[in-house]
């Protein structure tokens, strides 16, 4: 049924442009990630029932390639949860990890907000989640006070700026940079 008309399933199809000639395997496969990327279950199932609908009675489709059609989806469906459900098992196990660090003495990489660059020593207080990440505060030895911004509000770093971990309890105001009022943090 090849006509030169637009049909519903072009919209679809092209993501609301139709094209004429050839395309590029580079564009089109860019187009087909495009497509991929927003094709969800109910715009299947759309495309799918235009598909079946404006199918040549005297020619239809073959079964088989409507099988295959919705094997393919579901294991696209079933990557996409997979991917979903290892994602929310990775922020699981950083704070999990991280809350390891409570009471610990840790060094951690923290630069101001004129970008000068110290290591700060201190006790890992508490840990929040921001975003799926945890992030921790430190205690300054020197002053007895959470390490803290101009304003008083307490830094917070992630995981990833820890340069070094010691036992808990040795945290010393020797090895200590900057003066509680010194970094921004993660």
């Amino acid at each position: 049924m090849a006509t030169s008309s637009t049909l519903p399933i072009d919209s679809l199809i092209n993501n609301g442009t139709t094209s004429t000639g050839t395309t590029s395997s580079t564009a089109s496969s860019a187009n087909s990630a495009s497509i991929t990327s927003q094709l969800g279950p109910s715009a299947f199932l759309q495309l799918l029932t235009t598909q079946l609908s404006n199918q040549d009675p005297l020619n239809p489709m073959d079964d088989t390639q409507s099988v295959s059609q919705l094997a393919q989806f579901s294991a696209l469906q079933a990557s996409d949860n997979l991917e979903t459900s290892f994602a929310n098992f990775q922020s699981n196990f950083a704070v999990l990890q991280s809350s390891s660090l409570l009471g610990q003495t840790v060094s951690v990489n923290s630069t101001d907000s004129s970008g000068n660059s110290s290591t700060l020593v201190g006790t890992v207080q508490a840990i929040q989640v921001v975003n799926g990440a945890p992030t921790f505060t430190l205690l300054n030895p020197s002053t007895g006070a959470d390490y803290a911004n101009s304003n008083g509000t307490p830094l917070t770093f992630s995981t990833s700026q820890i340069t070094g971990i010691a036992p808990a309890g040795s945290a010393t105001s020797s090895g200590t940079t900057g003066s509680g009022t010194k970094g921004s943090g993660g």
